[in-house]
Order: C-alpha cells, then structure tokens, then sequence
C-alpha cells in the first residue's frame, strides 16, 4: 500500500478535563488532559494541526438523538435534580449516567471534537482526525447508557455520510458498541465492527449471529470476545476480519473508536492487551490510506488510558515514543516505573483457537455474501453545518494551544482520591 505523509489534524478543548462524574465513578475526563500532557510532552503536538472544537448546538444533536431528551439534558442540574425524577427514569439516568455540574457543555465538548473532525475529512484538508474526548457509543437516541449521554459517533457518522456512500465503523473497545450499531442497523451505507467482551457483561449485546436487518442485513459484524485474550490472538482475528471488510464494503471514510478498557489492568475490563497490541489495530487501519476519525472511548485506569492514547497519536504520526515517560504535571502517576508500555499479565486466555477460528470463517462467510450496497446519494442526511468548527472564541482559530493556556487547566480536586483502593491514586503524591 502506497504510503504518504498524513495530515493529522488534533482536537482538544482545554476545558473538557473539568467535568467531574463524582466520587468514586470509574469515567473521569481527567484522563483526557493527562493524555493531552503527554501528547504536549513527547513534542507530538508539533506535527499536528490543533483545534479547539466548537460547542455543537441542541438542534445538532437532534440529527439522532429526540427533541425532548436534548432538551432534558440540556435542563437538568444537579440543583434541581428532584424536579426530574420521572425523566430520570425515563432517560435512562443513574449511578452509571449520574447528573452532575456543566453535564451539557461536556457533551457538547466532546461532541464537537467528532462532527468537526468528520467535517474536516469531509473538506479534504485533513487525512487523519483525532478527538480523543469522544467515541461515547452506548448512548441510544432517547437514552443514557453505560457513562454516555449524546452519541457523538453516530453523529459524526451521519456527517461522513454527506460526503461518502459508505462509512466503516471500528470497534476495538471492550464492551460491544452497541448504541452505534444500533443506529445503522437496518442501512447498508454504515458497516459496523465490534471486537468486544460477550457473556454477562455489559451491554449484553453483539453476538455473532446479530447482523443488522432489512437492508441492513449482513452490515453488522460482531467478534464475541472472552476473558483473558493477548496481542497475538487479538491480531489473529483482527486483520484478516478488517482485511476482508476493507475488500468487500469498500468505504469511503473509516471512523475508529479506540476504548482502551480492553488494555491489562483495566479497572473495569477482563482483556490482556499491551499498547503495542492496541496500537496495532490503529497502524493496521491508518494503513488502507482511507480517510481516518479516531476516537477515545472506554478506560478506567487512567495513567494507562493516557499512555495508550499518547502512544496511538505517535502511531498516526508515525513517531515512535521513547519508553522513558517525559516530565509532565501528572509524572507522578506513572511510577514506579515511569515507562510508557505495560507488563500484561499471566492470566489465562480463555478464547481458544478453535472458537477463535470457528467464529472467523462464520464471519467471512457473511461477508463473502455480502450483497452490492445500494447507494442512493439523493437523499443524504441533513447536514451537521458546523462552519466554523475550530473557531475560537478568543485568539486565532488556527493557532496551536499555548503552554501558557495549558497552564491555565485546573483539575477538579476531587479527581484526586485518598483511598488506597483506587488503582489511580497517584504514587506517593499528598494532596492537602
């Protein structure tokens, strides 16, 4: 495959590490500053083009997701919580999607890194968009759903969609990505891939055997992952299943959520990838030379969901990072070591050859029947119109962020726990 200098382009607000879910809830946005860090620190931000995204607007989000559920989102504070208790409900909103403080503005944050990377592949001025605040794929059109509120994939998508017969959605996070899926389950335009975790364990959803419906049929590709699988197997199914998609659906745009609960030692997640076993899946894709979205998405062990996400950037980039970490604000959270990579652990594989195999040609077979997509370019979605998506309001748009407004993020103090339970504690680090 013919290779060429990518242009990357990188989208990062400042603000979006603020947001805070609550004490003791395994989602912090914190960790998308602590990737920015390092992304800073490594003098990857030199070989990008940075962009602060605008906030998409309420009747943006409508393009999927209902009017009235919008609208809650957009009403609903902690401080008046109680007179919702019937939306509540309804919507889907508990300990998993917990209100709290500047709830809307981040869902616009990080919802605006999406649809204005997808609008700049659009426009041809960019190769490769990175916004590692998004990639939230549980949320459903009138519900929360596993620590995600607005689907900022789907609308992405959507807007991928304006400009591409079809569109090639990647799934490498643990839990199946099933409120993406769902969205383009009955169309032929949108592919979907997810490798995930499957048996008693969230969302329950992406069996083998769940290949979308209608014209959709055979447009939906799920790889049942369990316990314990390692770089090796991981590469032995994802290849050859992304090679075949590539050759049978032929898209036009690729969009990549790149969840890193599926790293070793997730809080959350039963996988044993390395970074190199994760990154391998970002090289692989980068590779077909299509236009590329990437997306953060799952991960609950933040000092490892910042290594991850530091060292894909340089993957795009085709720079390879020094193990030694570099000095940076949050240094203190890498120790003991101080080392980029992770150690997998010993733990045992479950995901045996043959069901590896087995699940393999099943899915091959799908895809070898899989009939011509129908492309019917006359009637597209609205378009997400986001002139002006890098616009910001102080300073120059095209400018890069300065070490100067770096400086200026301030963290939520409660991101900091004392409990010595937490696997994110930073090492030997007092807080007052």
């Amino acid at each position: 495959m013919a290779s060429h200098k990518k242009r990357i382009a990188y989208f990062y607000h400042d603000a979006v590490g603020n947001f805070y879910y609550g004490a003791g809830h395994p989602m912090k946005p914190h960790r998308i500053r602590m990737a920015h860090s390092l992304v800073l620190n490594y003098g990857l931000y030199r070989k990008m083009e940075i962009y602060r995204p605008i906030l998409v607007e309420d009747q943006k989000m409508t393009m999927f997701h209902s009017d009235d559920y919008v609208h809650f989102l957009q009403s609903v504070t902690p401080d008046n919580i109680n007179d919702y208790s019937r939306e509540l409900q309804r919507y889907n909103m508990d300990v998993d999607c917990p209100v709290f403080d500047g709830l809307f503005k981040f869902c616009q944050m990080y919802t605006g890194g999406s649809v204005g990377g997808a609008r700049k592949l659009n426009q041809g001025n960019a190769d490769i968009c990175v916004n590692w605040a998004g990639g939230l794929h549980h949320a459903k059109k009138s519900e929360a759903s596993g620590f995600c509120y607005i689907n900022d994939i789907v609308l992405a998508i959507l807007e991928l969609l304006n400009y591409h017969a079809r569109v090639l959605y990647i799934d490498i996070d643990i839990h199946h990505g099933d409120g993406v899926e769902e969205a383009f389950y009955n169309t032929d335009r949108v592919m979907t891939a997810s490798f995930h975790k499957y048996g008693e364990y969230f969302p329950g959803t992406g069996g083998v055997k769940d290949i979308g419906v209608d014209k959709g049929k055979k447009y939906s590709i799920n790889f049942p992952l369990m316990d314990g699988i390692d770089d090796q197997s991981y590469q032995s199914i994802f290849k050859p299943v992304m090679g075949k998609i590539m050759e049978t659906f032929q898209p036009g745009a690729v969009v990549l959520q790149c969840g890193a609960d599926s790293l070793a030692g997730d809080r959350l997640g039963c996988f044993n990838l390395s970074l190199k076993g994760h990154a391998a899946c970002v090289a692989y894709m980068k590779s077909f030379n299509v236009p590329l979205l990437v997306l953060g998405g799952g991960g609950y062990t933040v000092r490892n969901v910042a290594r991850c996400w530091a060292n894909e950037t340089g993957v795009l980039l085709d720079e390879k990072l020094s193990e030694e970490i570099p000095y940076n604000e949050y240094y203190e959270y890498y120790g003991p070591d101080f080392n980029l990579h992770i150690t997998p652990s010993n733990m045992e594989n479950h995901n045996t050859k043959k069901y590896m195999e087995d699940t393999k040609i099943e899915l091959f077979e799908c895809l070898s029947s899989l009939p011509k997509p129908t492309v019917q370019i006359k009637q597209m979605p609205r378009s997400i119109d986001i002139e002006g998506a890098m616009e910001v309001k102080e300073g120059d748009p095209d400018v890069r962020i300065s070490q100067a407004d770096e400086d200026k993020m301030v963290t939520d103090e409660r991101e900091f726990y004392r409990d010595d339970k937490d696997q994110d504690k930073p090492t030997q680090m007092q807080f007052a």
